[in-house]
């Protein structure tokens, strides 16, 4: 119990810091985010592991093991259900739909939750970044205030972290808002990007 009331706390805290600092570091005038050229969603489609996102309220109670499994139900629309393990080591999940708007544009849309209920609507998922091989991307939305680095494996290594801090600062991200995803296999803890 102490470890997650531990964990709990190091959660808020960084929670707050970056929601702090978002306040006064976003990046002004940045440019539009940039999707990917080209998005062959038969190979987009299945399980990513998220390593690291910009905090936000739906997902302040997720501390470990957040995944996407995305599976498609025809040419534009693809099943979406996200899932972590909770401050109390639940899992927990909710599921949607990701509708493609043009090539790595999609809007995604979650039954009940306001202001992203309707299945048409604005692009609110990009994909700026994708690795040749679709191991690893980034995603984010044209404000910059979310923003998710995902990935096949739940681990990677020292090198990789610098790749995907590269790619998060070129795409207009403050590294240091972005925090990590622990994961059972990996990171184990909670911390700014540009500490990583």
């Amino acid at each position: 119990m102490r470890k997650i009331r531990n964990g709990v706390r190091g959660l808020a805290a960084a929670f707050i810091a970056a929601a702090g600092a978002f306040a006064f570091a976003a990046p002004a005038q940045a440019a539009p985010l940039t999707p990917v050229p080209q998005l062959d969603v038969n190979r987009y489609v299945g399980q990513w592991y998220q390593l690291a996102a910009n905090p936000a309220p739906f997902n302040i109670d997720c501390v470990r093991d957040t995944t996407a499994n995305y599976t498609l139900l025809d040419e534009r629309n693809v099943r979406v259900e996200n899932s972590c393990t909770t401050v109390t080591g639940e899992r927990r999940g909710i599921v949607g739909n990701a509708r493609v708007n043009d090539t790595a544009q999609l809007h995604v849309s979650f039954p009940g939750v306001p202001f992203q209920d309707s299945l048409d609507g604005p692009t609110n998922y990009i994909v700026t970044y994708l690795a040749d091989d679709y191991s690893w991307a980034f995603v984010g939305d044209s404000t910059r205030l979310s923003g998710f680095v995902l990935s096949r494996s739940p681990v990677v290594d020292p090198a990789a972290w610098q790749e995907i801090r590269r790619v998060v600062e070129n795409s207009g991200y403050n590294a240091c808002l972005m925090l990590t995803s622990p994961t059972t296999e990996g990171m184990q803890d909670i911390r700014p990007l540009c500490t990583v």
